[in-house]
């Protein structure tokens, strides 16, 4: 005979957080002996090749408040263009670079950094080159599935004009995924909502 289906009710919907930063990154949080160092903490290694520069991210909600409990995680190619990867068949990565990295955001200015290295340029499913850039995914109390992004660099404007997923944006809004620099600094502030509504990418 057929069990009653009454009992077996939808289990109650629940977004990313406020808990997603907290067990991902637990020391950052105060919560110390579960692992030696937070996953993702630290992207180079004392001997990794590159330019080494600091990437600092803010996330920023509707009403223009950085968001104090969001978790973001960069992927990257090293310096010579080739991603820390098995799928990458392009040549051999650098060993001393990670190409990965998670930060929570901080609870007083809602900033992260991330400590890298500027990446090289890479190629488009057709061959054409990239742009040097940073993917960025972003996981926040109230977000439901994580959103997708690219840092493009604010000193690398020719390379900028010729990247083939720029080229897609329309401007003004393309403007939204180049950091400028100041120093060794790209700062990088992500918009979820607004009139400076950060372009996001359906992957």
């Amino acid at each position: 005979m057929a069990q009653s289906l009454e009992r077996l009710r939808e289990s109650a919907s629940q977004t990313a957080g406020p808990y997603v930063h907290i067990g991902l990154t637990p020391n950052f949080c105060g919560i110390e002996g579960v692992y030696a160092a937070d996953l993702g903490a630290a992207m180079v290694g004392e001997k990794a090749r590159g330019d080494r520069i600091k990437v600092k991210i803010r996330v920023i909600d509707g009403a223009g408040v950085p968001l104090k409990d969001a978790l973001v995680e960069v992927w990257q190619a090293d310096a010579a263009g080739i991603y820390n990867s098995p799928s990458d068949q392009r040549g051999a990565a650098d060993p001393h670079f990670f190409g990965w990295g998670r930060q929570a955001t901080d609870m007083t200015s809602g900033e992260c950094v991330f400590e890298t290295i500027k990446p090289g340029r890479v190629p488009f499913f057709d061959g054409r080159p990239m742009a040097p850039h940073i993917t960025v995914w972003i996981a926040a109390r109230g977000i439901n599935i994580g959103l997708h992004t690219r840092m493009y660099f604010g000193d690398e404007a020719q390379a900028n004009a010729q990247d083939p997923v720029l080229a897609r944006i329309e401007q003004p809004r393309a403007a939204s995924l180049i950091a400028p620099r100041d120093g060794d600094t790209y700062s990088f502030d992500i918009h979820l909502q607004g009139e400076n509504e950060t372009v996001f990418f359906d992957i």
